[in-house]
């Protein structure tokens, strides 16, 4: 992309982690972008870590966004989790509930005077390219149609959009076969607040993730009797009293009973789906734009940002188990270096054969479709080349390091983990402190 000489204006979709950080980035950068403008559906900032009691829909008719529960805590520590230019405060233990996370981001957001340059309780309807041709080139303008509470809409035009509304709110359930006949309450995790309702019921969670182990932890320390279904290895770590492992759940019996994929037939009170959430942007026209969204798959992005032909939309934080803040960081430094001319693309063909060629690559390991967006060790290498490409500081070795001895760790203590203190000692070194 040519530099331009004019400021730049860009469109946040989004108030959360991610959202802040590209806003914080933009202002940074006062040569080339004016302010920018950030769209929040709520009426606050934090995304998923803004706790919200209710389920459902909000008072204005709005689906609640966030899938925050009561009593969660961070699983990774702050000194892995921070934003690399902003540390936490270092007198909070390593493992925060969600609530000084939010605090942490509201600090953020003060520090570098974002607040401003947020429309609350606003929805983004639609996210439009129009392309504008010139006798010296032609570019790609963003019409963005938004309404607030009143319905009001306005129409505005940008000249990039930075997608940061996350993928932790639109709730994923799969079919499960004769599920109208189950006598007992069904949620999502998605839904879930604390563990108190469940005491003294039956409950079998679908899914052994983060999620699933983390609320299956909760729900025995109130009495329930918890059965954790999943079609994953068996799980060797020490678990509470009261949960119990399964095969997966493979269908209803007319009569309301589960029978589990080993044959097995047993009852339950409550059916908990903790099987992750599903990508979904209302807003924007996917083929128009070259993409594909399906569940778990958003594709074909470069770098896991941008659509190759429409390389002035990014979508920040669109990976799944990394380290988010430090992540998103990476992804907005690299976006506004393509903006502002710093870092040259490759041709839109290009770009496309790359992403093919990676995800093909993933799939011939034996990589499940659904889970082609993990980047987990590859996490690592992305956000180093995100870095040199671009020209701006590595993420330091500690927090790899640090990241790693804390999933070790949570292999083998998934309920005590949290109990560990950290301290960064450098860019290279961290230490136990208790």
């Amino acid at each position: 992309m040519r530099r331009r000489m004019m400021l730049q204006r860009v469109a946040v979709v989004g108030a959360g982690a991610a959202g802040l950080c590209a806003a914080r980035h933009i202002l940074s950068r006062v040569h080339s972008f004016t302010h920018p403008v950030v769209f929040e559906l709520s009426n606050s900032i934090g995304g998923t870590w803004c706790y919200d009691e209710r389920v459902g829909t909000d008072d204005h008719g709005r689906p609640i966004h966030s899938s925050m529960y009561r009593d969660l805590r961070t699983n990774l520590p702050k000194e892995v989790m921070m934003f690399p230019d902003f540390p936490f405060d270092p007198q909070l233990n390593s493992f925060l509930p969600h609530q000084e996370v939010q605090r942490y981001l509201e600090t953020y957001c003060q520090s570098y005077d974002i607040r401003p340059h947020i429309r609350f309780n606003t929805a983004v309807e639609k996210v439009k390219p129009v392309v504008v041709a010139t006798e010296e080139e032609e570019r790609t303008t963003w019409e963005v149609t938004s309404s607030d509470l009143s319905g009001r809409q306005k129409t505005e035009t940008f000249d990039s959009v930075f997608v940061c509304s996350g993928h932790y709110s639109n709730p994923h359930v799969p079919h499960i076969p004769g599920i109208e006949s189950f006598k007992g309450k069904v949620l999502h995790s998605h839904e879930y607040r604390y563990p108190e309702l469940f005491s003294g019921q039956s409950v079998v969670l679908l899914g052994a993730k983060a999620s699933g182990l983390d609320i299956s932890i909760e729900l025995a320390k109130v009495g329930a009797k918890v059965t954790l279904s999943h079609g994953r290895p068996r799980l060797t770590c020490p678990l509470p009293a009261g949960i119990q492992q399964s095969s997966s759940v493979v269908a209803v019996e007319e009569d309301g009973s589960l029978r589990f994929q080993d044959g097995c037939v047993g009852a339950a009170d409550v059916l908990m789906f903790c099987t992750g959430y599903s990508f979904s942007f209302p807003f924007l026209d996917a083929p128009q734009l070259g993409l594909e969204v399906q569940d778990h798959l958003v594709s074909p992005l470069y770098r896991f940002l941008l659509p190759p032909a429409f390389p002035s939309l990014f979508f920040i934080g669109i990976c799944k188990i990394i380290c988010p803040f430090p992540n998103f960081d990476c992804q907005v430094q690299f976006a506004l270096a393509v903006l502002d001319g710093s870092v040259s693309l490759p041709l839109p063909a290009q770009m496309e054969d790359e992403v093919r060629r990676e995800l093909r690559d993933k799939a011939e390991r034996g990589v499940h479709q659904r889970h082609l967006l993990v980047m987990e060790q590859d996490q690592w290498e992305y956000c180093q080349t995100l870095a040199s490409t671009a020209g701006f500081p590595p993420l330091p070795p500690v927090v790899h390091s640090l990241y790693d001895e804390v999933w070790r760790q949570r292999q083998v203590h998934p309920e005590n983990y949290r109990r560990n203190n950290y301290r960064l000692i450098g860019d290279a070194r961290w230490e136990l402190i208790h």
